[in-house]
């Protein structure tokens, strides 16, 4: 697995570079240069929709956990270290939960209940993400009048059966019971026995999926999110002196996530992001020296705000490991 993830890796950054060399990168310099340093106010402006994000985890843990407080701030940082990894590292979108739970045991000792929590949210997720996609296909609809956008509707209204289905598994289909042997697999014996049993997970997540209000809130929450985080490719592009409207930016945006959720196999979206991104904005007219500067601004926000969040992460997993290894010897018990 690890020898297909390098393939994986390998290609996507010829894909990149290939898409680069094609477009003319002495052509893109130029636009960069004319957006400058508020370009850099795309970092915070990112930090916003992780908010929107958080509190959604926030109300499916309460829920999970009545006695519980969830700080919202832990579960903030929690939620930026989990799309760093499923962003920056080969992980194929899943590690970043795994980490999330690592993380969310620090604070909430019910790793089934916590366990829950995400794994709801994941399936809250997949029709968040529907949804926003839906609303960019609209926003094409009523900014251009494009007959194909029809049927790239038709193609979304089949794709529910998606969500749907995993809704239902979870619901009614004892899935964590079933699969208890392959979760420890994925999940590890550690993790695993600190979850307890597979009927404890299920039973966790059905208590949840029971509770319609608290499934609305959290879409809510995700979509709101979502829909806010489209203020940065709408931010990018007037810095580039293109006047998008907010529907333009919408487009897309809502159809490079999908994308990213589709190619979710390749390491880090490498190259799928930015030939989406690239065609998306061509299609609305843009030039495309602005499409690919679009394209690399997004990727670097990627890496300037997840890097420090994995950063962060590192170092408290070092001081653990350090605080763990140092007990023993200090305190002169056998582990």
């Amino acid at each position: 697995m690890k020898r297909f993830a390098w393939l994986f890796t390998l290609a996507a950054l010829l894909s990149l570079t290939a898409l680069v060399v094609q477009q003319g990168a002495e052509d893109v310099a130029p636009v960069l240069a004319q957006a400058g340093w508020p370009l850099l106010l795309l970092l915070p402006l990112h930090a916003l929709p992780l908010v929107f994000d958080a509190q959604g985890w926030r109300t499916l843990l309460k829920a999970a956990l009545p006695e519980a407080r969830p700080s919202l701030p832990f579960l903030w940082w929690v939620a930026t270290v989990r799309e760093a990894v499923n962003r920056l590292l080969p992980t194929a979108s899943v590690g970043g939960e795994l980490v999330g739970i690592r993380l969310a045991r620090l604070r909430h000792s019910d790793t089934a209940a916590v366990a829950a929590s995400i794994v709801t949210e994941v399936m809250v997720t997949m029709f968040a993400f529907y949804f926003f996609t839906v609303m960019g296909v609209l926003a094409l609809l009523a900014t251009s009048r494009t007959v194909h956008g029809w049927g790239i509707v038709a193609g979304l209204l089949l794709s529910l059966a998606g969500p749907l289905a995993f809704a239902l598994v979870l619901r009614h289909g004892a899935l964590f019971t079933r699969l208890s042997n392959l979760a420890r697999r994925i999940l590890g014996d550690r993790l695993m026995d600190a979850i307890g049993s597979g009927a404890r997970l299920d039973a966790y997540v059905q208590a949840l999926l029971r509770r319609p209000r608290v499934l609305a809130a959290t879409l809510a929450w995700q979509v709101t999110g979502l829909v806010l985080s489209t203020s940065e490719v709408w931010l990018a592009l007037r810095l580039f002196g293109h006047p998008a409207t907010f529907w333009q930016a919408l487009f897309i945006e809502a159809l490079t996530q999908a994308a990213r959720q589709i190619a979710f196999f390749v390491p880090a979206g490498l190259g799928v992001q930015e030939a989406v991104v690239v065609l998306l904005a061509e299609l609305l007219g843009i030039g495309p020296q602005v499409a690919l500067a679009l394209a690399l601004v997004k990727r670097a926000r990627e890496v300037l705000f997840g890097v420090p969040a994995l950063l962060s992460w590192q170092w408290l997993e070092l001081r653990r490991w350090r605080k763990n290894g140092s007990g023993p010897r200090t305190g002169g018990a056998a582990p």
